[in-house]
């Protein structure tokens, strides 16, 4: 199909949040050589009693198949005029074109509207100047003496106690039955108290017990608490608290034994020498993670201060793409979940959204984009420190659909470096 675009009669509305609205005019004559030629392709393979194939006269086709035909020739014409147009314009739509408006009567001109969403265009003003605060990384000596809690912890061994009563850090065996209903068994669990797994009036029942004892007690419980599936769950909903009768049998409690703090205890859980060491690494391994951590607040803070300073709208269909991701299906929500869920995630989409388009646009107007020398390198990076080969690390990445994710990675850390280095960061003290 060849049409000359100069002869369509084309108009651009320009919406809101990028979207985009051709009106196009294909004149008569156009449209009906495109019509000749498509009676012609059609007759030539149709088969018909009483025709040889290809020998069909055009007034039978018409006559038979005139419906089928204007139908064929109007989503070829539309869709052949709509690509020549996008690219004699140089529009690059980022959606699906929605064609409306259609007016077409045989031997009369064809009308039509389509729109869609294209990438928005977004000048950045300002991208410094500003002055952020980086936290003050501090690591005390309780955060690391808590460290080495949960190592002994983890090397720990829980011994059955068949006496006493349970406290907390204690792991206990216990059955629970419902006295308000009649018929149900006790059901039995198994948990740590103290650690949230079971509402406070179940763990003080508990506690009040010794081993191979029971126990009859009235319990309140926060709101939709009280599930079948599970007596001392944490309240998950908003009704009123409501009180149930429950029987609890404590089947047994074990406690754990740590491991003595001393160098042999160092040595054999990993490379230290002592347990001085041990703290110290501890103590560097956090101060690790407090930087990474006061550098995302960095990075947050100085996006924040971006995008207060340059405003613009992102397209609507961008912000949908980005909700459907998160929920994972929304085929499966009706129309008013959907809707509820879309404006309750629609503000973290949108500020999603800026952000990816910041980036973008930074990287490509000061050349940041990651190279392939520096994705090798970054790979190799990974691969010593797992101790693999780069070929491997990369064949899990790509795998996993992970390489452009990784290149992604490096052009933001790239990216915000370009980007501090036009504001003051302000040491915490």
């Amino acid at each position: 199909m060849t049409i000359d675009v100069s002869k369509l009669s084309v108009s651009l509305e320009e919406g809101e949040r990028w979207r985009r609205t051709l009106s196009i005019t294909v004149p008569r004559e156009l449209v009906e050589s495109e019509r000749r030629s498509a009676v012609k392709a059609f007759s030539a393979r149709l088969r018909l009693p009483g025709f040889r194939t290809g020998k069909v006269p055009p007034a039978v086709v018409e006559k038979r198949f005139g419906q089928t035909l204007e139908k064929e020739l109007l989503d070829r014409v539309i869709g052949d005029v709509y690509r020549r147009v996008l690219e004699q314009r140089e529009l690059r739509p980022i959606t699906e074109g929605k064609v409306g408006q259609v007016d077409y009567r045989p031997e009369s001109d064809l009308s039509f509207a389509i729109s869609f969403d294209v990438a928005p265009k977004i000048e950045l003003a300002r991208l410094g100047g500003f002055k952020i605060d980086r936290p003050a990384i501090r690591v005390t000596d309780e955060a690391v003496e808590t460290m080495l809690t949960r190592v002994r912890e983890r090397e720990g061994t829980w011994v059955p106690l068949e006496v006493g009563k349970p406290g907390t850090g204690d792991m206990v065996q216990v059955r629970i039955q419902r006295l308000d209903e009649e018929g149900p068994e006790p059901r039995s669990y198994e948990f740590r108290l103290g650690s949230g797994e079971a509402i406070g009036g179940v763990e003080r029942a508990i506690e009040s017990l010794e081993v191979g004892g029971s126990g009859e007690f009235t319990i309140e419980f926060p709101g939709e608490a009280v599930r079948e599936a599970a007596p001392g769950e944490p309240a998950s909903g908003s009704s009123p608290p409501s009180t149930r009768k429950l029987r609890v049998f404590l089947d047994g409690r074990k406690r754990l034994e740590l491991p003595e703090l001393d160098d042999e205890f160092a040595r054999a859980t990993g490379e230290f020498k002592s347990v001085e060491d041990m703290r110290n690494r501890i103590r560097e391994d956090l101060e690790t993670e407090a930087g990474r951590e006061a550098d995302v607040r960095v990075k947050e803070a100085l996006l924040e201060e971006i995008l207060s300073a340059n405003s613009f709208e992102v397209p609507e269909s961008m912000l949908d793409r980005f909700i459907q991701a998160a929920l994972g299906n929304p085929k499966e929500l009706d129309q008013a979940t959907w809707a509820e869920a879309k404006q309750e995630l629609r503000p973290g989409a949108v500020r999603a959204v800026k952000r990816h388009l910041v980036m973008g646009r930074v990287a490509e107007a000061e050349g940041l984009s990651a190279t392939q020398d520096e994705v090798d390198a970054r790979i190799e990076e990974i691969a010593s420190k797992n101790g693999v080969s780069p070929s491997e690390v990369y064949s899990r990445l790509q795998r996993a659909g992970h390489v452009e994710r990784l290149e992604r990675e490096l052009t933001e850390e790239k990216v915000f470096e370009f980007l501090k280095k036009k504001s003051e960061i302000l040491e915490g003290l």
